[in-house]
Parts: C-alpha cells; structure tokens; sequence
C-alpha cells in the first residue's frame, strides 16, 4: 500500500530577520510541500529560504 503523501521535515529560514522555523510536513506527489506557514513574524512572505528533507 503507497501513499500519496510523504511526511518531511521541513526548515525555514528568513533572510530579512535571521528567524529560522522547523516545521513537519507533508511532500505530495506532484513534489509540493505543504506545512501551513504564511508568514515570518516580520511580515515577510516572498524571500523565505526553505529546505525539506524526509523524516
């Protein structure tokens, strides 16, 4: 039995504030990874730096 969805660990960094999040995730077929971040506590949506790797 596979599954469609692939359980990752998932690092986010922001550039603008130097904050960095560690987050679990879930790596889809089509390779996106989905972990329900929005936003850096600085606002910032668009320059975040992030790498995945499976759990």
């Amino acid at each position: 039995m596979t599954t469609e969805r692939e359980r990752c660990k998932v690092t986010i960094y922001c550039p603008v504030c130097g904050e960095r999040y560690v987050l679990r995730g879930t790596r889809e077929k089509n390779g996106k990874v989905e972990t329900g971040f929005k936003q850096c506590i600085c606002s910032n949506k668009e320059k975040l730096h992030i790498r995945s790797e499976p759990i």
